[in-house]
């Protein structure tokens, strides 16, 4: 058995009863209001964050996650890191094989992965493996459909060889499939694989079915899983990112009515956080806050 592997708990899910997650708070990340003002047009946010207003969405989204049996654990500042720091799933994967470092697509933010890969060992999680040069690869890119069964985003964060790095780490009993991810607005704009999908529960994904490559979505609906769609009006609010804490609930971005109607019509349970600070003006939605660590099995 490997060193996390466990009758338990699995690191590979997405959406099994969520127990312990990383997160950063902005004051780790925005750090300052002269701090924000300096970065935030070259990293393309639509706006300037208000730092205050920021610290308090996030202590409300976290306490909603706290209350919802979720342990945080609290990612230190990063050394020459920028305000996307607050996006804590981006720097690292993890499996029940260990954890893998990323080497990120943004120039920006190559400082990260280390002070994840420090917080990772702290807590027990060993590391597998550094995606290494000429490889990208970034966690919003990644997202388990089932353990064992994992979908990566091919676009301009994450690249060939920083796909074949993550098979080569989780290895020959994983089943990684590759999504060709659209050209969108350039490779000046974040556009993850999980902007598009989000699963909700392990026969459930949230999609924007317009930008997904056809023989994706063929393959999701022979994995037997139902699609939920985000309309075309919500798509910029980020709609389709929501964060799953246990099967069939869900926390997810306050401004998009229809695409909750559609959850909840789908028999799904949705909370709702203030992110105009902390998610809208970045473009991240609560499944990039938050690198999720353990899940607890099902009985």
């Amino acid at each position: 058995m490997d060193p996390i592997e466990s009758p338990s708990h699995t690191f590979e899910s997405e959406v099994w009863p969520l127990r312990r997650a990383l997160v950063r708070h902005p004051r780790d990340a925005f750090v300052m209001q002269e701090k924000i003002e300096r970065e935030w047009r070259s990293l393309g946010y639509a706006a300037p964050p208000d730092l205050s207003a920021a610290c308090r969405e996030a202590d409300d989204f976290f306490g909603l996650l706290t209350d919802l049996g979720v342990h945080l654990e609290f990612l230190p500042r990063v050394e020459g890191g920028t305000l996307d720091a607050l996006y804590a799933r981006d720097a690292a994967v993890v499996s029940d094989r260990g954890a893998v470092i990323c080497r990120m697509g943004k120039e920006a933010r190559r400082t990260e992965p280390q002070t994840h890969a420090r917080m990772l060992t702290s807590l027990g999680v060993p590391v597998r493996a550094h995606v290494a040069a000429p490889g990208t690869l970034e966690g919003g890119d990644v997202a388990w459909l089932r353990p064992g069964s994992v979908m990566v985003g091919r676009g301009y964060r994450t690249n060939a060889a920083g796909a074949r790095a993550l098979a080569d780490a989780l290895g020959d009993d994983h089943r990684v499939t590759e999504v060709p991810l659209p050209h969108w607005n350039g490779p000046g704009e974040v556009l993850h694989l999980m902007s598009l999908v989000s699963p909700v529960a392990d026969d459930l994904v949230l999609v924007y079915r317009r930008l997904l490559p056809v023989p994706f979505l063929e393959w999701l609906q022979d994995e037997g899983v139902r699609l939920i769609d985000v309309p075309d009006e919500e798509f910029d609010l980020q709609a389709c990112n929501v964060l799953a804490v246990r099967p069939g609930v869900v926390v997810t971005l306050e401004g998009a009515p229809e695409t909750r109607r559609r959850l909840e019509t789908a028999g799904v349970e949705v909370h709702l956080y203030e992110g105009r600070e902390i998610s809208l003006k970045g473009t991240g939605g609560p499944t990039c806050l938050v690198r999720t660590l353990e899940r607890t099995r099902p009985d």
